[in-house]
């Protein structure tokens, strides 16, 4: 694309006066040459007003819109973005770019312009004195017009914290800047505005790029608004402070057909294309900012230094193809080159390993692996975290035994990273890198991150469950162990590795209350699902409901573990964690409370039986809960079964007010099982006493019957002479006694006043008696 003909270009801060020269093909200006005597320049100048302001703000943060503000040209642009133009002033706007993604920015930008310049030609006279200035080419156009002003630049930035809404920050910060111009300012100096927009204004810091002195550049809102009110003044009564914004320049080919030109423009699709490589680069830049000032690339070295070291190439990219843009434009420009060469490299930089589709995926993978890294590290209390083997092995040797998880990827080789340097270098090789990071990246497994977030829950408990331990610490650091894929556990000893593939113990798999006492509860215990190979007891603690100040016990490593010393009628909590030899393991709580019960069982149980009939007698509990009352006793009997469990007989049950029961209706002759249990109303029930086994005797049956069923019975009688007493169970006061007393009197006087022993009954062959029956 040709040109001829006067051009508009934007001063950008440069020292531009008229009749200087100028060469658009470098876009710079050859000072201390002139095509006239600086006499004759001034007779030859004419001058306008030309008084204009305005304010506009600037929410973009893109090299477009930044030079759209400042009307800077395509062409301009190529050669400030291939380094070719030093910008001042008002144009250093165009370097200062965003560090973070995480800050919102808005730009107030002041533009004023004062008075336009220009030369008349008509009344330059010959310029053949200066042939020198054609013949040597080094200038193209000079400078014929010149409108003189002011820009300036408040750019506000605002962080943005992980809770906030980016998008929303943004908004409001742009209503706020935009009402600068109508903020006014009290008598004490402070800004005329509400509260809560005082609170937010406090955020926010500013940075000033501008034409004007100031006595200070300002750094906060009030600052800015102060520095905005006096822009006006600071250009001059007259305007002689303002600087030119914008000149005209006419070709030299105007006044000499031999002079240097400028023989095509770079089109705006090649520098477009140039400008979005530069500002994917300005973005990747901010992107590993922002990932280097994370906590966990500090923490990690080998996640910063990676991240430093992909830096470090995009940043020799990026001035190696500004330079190469440098090279090229005037080249292009001065007709020496095509413009098919600055296309050609565009290509190259597309298809080379600085690509931004590659540069931006690797970066999308660093930032996975600080964000995974991130989340398992917040899970870790009480761990402190180490950047080196050698504060690993200081930090070890603090205590007894020290428990590390271990990051093991991290240090990983990146291909990627020597395949740019390699680009860089001139020396690709043929086994550089074709993607920019390997397909079995940990974060990228989900295999490898349950297995990771598994071993970070166990460790992370493990040190909570330890804190107080003072000869356990517990540490983080990465190390590279191509054994162990992702993270890893190691338990050190006395500053010594001896096991680098530990499981600390989880907590139990369930405990649940089995048997609950008024003084007693047992806890049936699952053994932890991990870690349960190292387990030498179990710690049980527990404490009143409501109440601080847990107590312990240690019982061993069984299925069911018994608390005693309760108090009745009391509501406990209860937890339950397994212990090691290195430690504690997290605990596991009963869920919800267990309440003892009201009282201890009735004691010491007396039973009596016939052959129908049980007579029961008990005492009282001996402990009773505090405000519990024995309301009633509820007697439970039942026929014992060997074959079945106590709890599962059929037991009848008949209540009582007093600690004595009579159980009728039994069956002769059958063992019954009999127990008491107190029943305390709202507060519950008792446990059953002891059980006490009992029979009922035989069936009560007539004498005649006694003596046809039994013939020792009838023998006996005989020799008796046919004499028998019978004694009546169903009586319970002392006649029968009196009775057989009386016989027994009776048949001593019959048989000579005395009585006979068993071997007088043998040999003599008196009255006798045979008593049968029994009586209480």
């Amino acid at each position: 694309m040709e040109v001829s003909g006067t051009m508009e270009v934007a001063a950008l801060g440069r020292p531009f006066s008229l009749g200087m020269l100028y060469d658009c093909r470098k876009d710079s200006l050859v000072p201390g040459i002139t095509l006239w005597d600086r006499e004759d320049l001034k007779d030859h100048i004419g001058e306008r007003p030309q008084h204009y302001n305005d304010c506009d703000i600037v929410a973009s943060e893109t090299i477009e819109d930044k030079s759209s503000a400042l009307n800077v040209e395509a062409s301009l642009k190529a050669s400030f973005l291939g380094g070719l133009v030093q910008v001042g002033g008002s144009a250093k706007y165009l370097n200062d770019s965003k560090t973070s993604k995480n800050h919102a920015r808005v730009t107030l930008n002041y533009q004023a312009t004062t008075k336009f310049q220009e030369l008349s030609m008509d009344h330059l006279g010959d310029v053949k004195k200066h042939q020198f200035v054609f013949d040597k080419g080094i200038a193209t156009h000079v400078v014929t017009g010149i409108l003189y002003g002011a820009q300036a630049f408040f750019v506000f930035d605002r962080e943005v914290s992980v809770n906030e809404n980016h998008q929303d920050i943004q908004g409001n910060l742009k209503v706020m800047i935009k009402n600068i111009p109508c903020l006014s300012i009290e008598g004490e100096g402070s800004l005329k505005m509400e509260d809560k927009d005082k609170a937010n204004v406090e955020k926010l810091s500013c940075r000033f790029f501008g034409d004007f002195l100031i006595p200070k550049p300002p750094t906060s809102f009030q600052d800015a608004v102060e520095v905005y009110q006096s822009l006006p003044k600071l250009l001059g009564a007259n305007g002689e402070n303002a600087v030119p914004v914008k000149v005209w320049l006419l070709p030299l080919t105007c006044l000499d057909s031999s002079a240097a030109k400028l023989v095509r423009q770079i089109s705006i699709g090649l520098v477009e294309e140039c400008q979005s490589v530069l500002e994917d680069v300005s973005d990747l830049e901010m992107r590993f900012n922002d990932a280097l000032r994370t906590q966990t690339a500090q923490q990690f070295p080998q996640i910063g230094n990676k991240l430093k070291t992909f830096k470090q190439k995009c940043s020799q990219f990026k001035l190696e193809f500004q330079r190469n843009l440098a090279k090229k434009l005037p080249s292009i420009r001065g007709g020496g080159e095509e413009e098919a060469v600055l296309a050609e490299e565009l290509r190259k930089t597309c298809s080379s390993p600085f690509n931004s589709k590659d540069l931006n995926e690797w970066m999308d993978c660093k930032e996975r692996e600080i964000y995974t890294v991130m989340s398992l590290t917040d899970m870790m209390t009480n761990t402190k975290i180490v950047s080196s083997q050698t504060d690993l092995y200081k930090e070890s040797f603090k205590a007894e035994q020290a428990v590390c998880f271990v990051f093991t990827s991290l240090g990983r080789d990146e291909p990627y990273l020597s395949t740019l340097s390699n680009y860089l270098q001139q020396t690709p090789k043929p086994d550089d890198a074709q993607y920019p990071h390997p397909p079995d990246q940990w974060y990228n497994s989900r295999r490898e991150m349950e297995a990771m977030r598994h071993k970070a829950k166990l460790f992370s408990d493990f040190a909570e469950a330890n804190k107080e331990n003072k000869n356990i610490t517990f540490l983080t650091v990465g190390l590279t162990n191509e054994t162990q894929k992702g993270a890893s556990i190691y338990l050190y000893t006395g500053g010594f590795s001896v096991n680098e593939d530990f499981e600390p113990s989880s907590k139990p798999a369930t405990v649940t209350g089995s048997d609950i006492n008024h003084n007693s509860v047992t806890l049936k215990i699952s053994p932890p699902r991990f870690g349960a190979e190292d387990i030498t007891s179990y710690s049980v603690e527990y404490c009143v409901r409501g109440e601080d100040g847990w107590k312990q016990e240690t019982a061993p490593r069984a299925e069911e573990v018994t608390v005693s010393g309760l108090s009745p009628n009391t509501e406990y909590m209860f937890r339950c964690r397994a212990e090691t030899l290195v430690g504690a393991g997290p605990a596991n709580e009963v869920s919800g409370s267990i309440q003892t019960l009201p009282c201890s069982p009735p004691g010491r149980l007396h039973v009596e039986s016939t052959s129908r009939e049980i007579s029961v007698s008990w005492e009282k509990p001996a402990e009773l809960g505090q405000d519990v009352h024995v309301l009633s006793y509820i007697v439970e009997y039942a026929e014992p079964d060997h074959q079945v469990k106590e709890e599962d007989l059929h037991w009848e049950q008949m209540m009582r007010r007093t600690e004595k029961a009579i159980i009728s209706g039994l069956q002769p002759e059958t063992e019954y099982a009999v127990r008491v249990r107190c029943d305390c109303g709202a507060a519950g029930r008792s446990k059953g006493s002891i059980a006490v086994n009992v029979g009922t005797t035989k069936r009560d049956l007539k004498s005649k019957e006694y003596l046809k069923e039994s013939e020792e019975l009838r023998v006996l009688v005989a020799r008796c002479h046919g004499q028998y007493h019978v004694f009546n169970n169903e009586v319970k006061d002392r006649s029968q006694v009196r009775e057989l007393l009386d016989k027994i009197r009776n048949i001593a006087e019959k048989n000579g006043g005395s009585h006979y022993t068993n071997e007088k009954f043998q040999k003599t062959p008196g009255t006798r008696l045979l008593v049968l029956g029994s009586w209480y």
